[in-house]
């Protein structure tokens, strides 16, 4: 077997512009031979997918599962709701998550050289493959991954919003799955920026009490108004503030004039055992992507004159 160089991947990476793990598996295959290795990357389409690579993927797929009492949430992007579509597409997005679950990787990079659900290829094989059958670029953007408690998952639309809520109880029944499932439903309604009024960063505070000062200030019905009076309806602006941002002190969306905090009470009453909502995780599919905007006449003539 030839000994197969950094320079001789990096080498290959430049002339393919495929990934550093597909060269040097593509020169380990060819035994080193570097013509044979470019054949070798076009021929199972990997260069042509490093070609695409640069294009913007903001469709795809949120998904949230409990996979053996881990809970996951994934997001997976790619070109078009065609593909997004795609059953492959989605049953990848599926086996990705059980991935993470099981190996708990350190971020979307190390996920690539974990080991597929084959248990005999990675997660960037199988993301190959997918691509010879899709052809479009994909990127594994984010994940989180929450052991203990219970964990509870949403997938709103398809797959636009996934949700997973970590429920604080050693009470796993039908109820709590419930309220678990009703909580995430209100996340991904309402899309809290905290999950409670204790949670809200100082700083952003110290800065919304100044601009609420000022704004206040600045208001002429508040001209002769001594400054102990404005401070008190600032207070009062943040505290309904609360229930806007933070999950706990929202009106319960499916409630009647009870926030969730009183609505995650009352379940643990009925269940007889402590309920807390620990933590959350929402993502939403291609949020803070920007994307393309296609300009098909001009794409038309570049295609006719080109």
């Amino acid at each position: 077997m030839a000994n197969i160089t950094a320079a001789a991947v990096n080498e290959l990476r430049k002339i393919t512009g495929s990934g550093l793990m597909d060269c040097k598996k593509a020169l380990v295959e060819c035994d080193g031979d570097m013509d044979k290795a470019v054949d070798y990357l076009r021929e199972k389409g990997l260069a042509s997918q490093a070609k695409k690579a640069s294009r913007v993927a903001a469709e795809g797929m949120a998904y949230a599962a409990v996979v053996d009492g881990v809970g996951v949430v994934v997001e997976v992007n790619c070109e078009s709701d065609f593909v997004a579509g795609n059953e492959l597409f989605r049953e990848f997005v599926k086996n990705v998550a059980a991935v993470i679950a099981r190996e708990n990787p350190a971020d979307p990079e190390a996920l690539q050289s974990c080991k597929w659900v084959d248990g005999a290829s990675t997660v960037a094989d199988a993301k190959n493959e997918l691509f010879l059958s899709v052809r479009e670029n994909m990127q594994i953007r984010r994940f989180a991954r929450i052991e203990g408690g219970v964990s509870v998952p949403y997938v709103h639309m398809n797959g636009k919003i996934g949700v997973l809520v970590n429920l604080d109880t050693e009470c796993a029944d039908e109820k709590v799955v419930e309220l678990g499932k009703d909580v995430a439903m209100q996340i991904a309604a309402m899309n809290p920026q905290y999950l409670d009024k204790s949670c809200v960063d100082e700083a952003f505070l110290e800065h919304e009490k100044e601009v609420r000062m000022a704004q206040a200030r600045q208001d002429p019905k508040n001209a002769k108004k001594p400054d102990a009076i404005i401070e008190k309806i600032i207070v009062g602006g943040i505290q309904k503030m609360y229930k806007e941002i933070c999950l706990l002190q929202q009106a319960y969306v499916k409630g009647e004039g009870e926030d969730v905090a009183a609505h995650v009470a009352a379940v643990a009453k009925e269940v007889g055992a402590p309920i807390g909502v620990k933590s959350y995780v929402r993502f939403e599919k291609g949020e803070g992507i920007e994307k393309r905007q296609d300009d098909l006449a001009a794409e038309v003539a570049k295609m006719v004159n080109g």
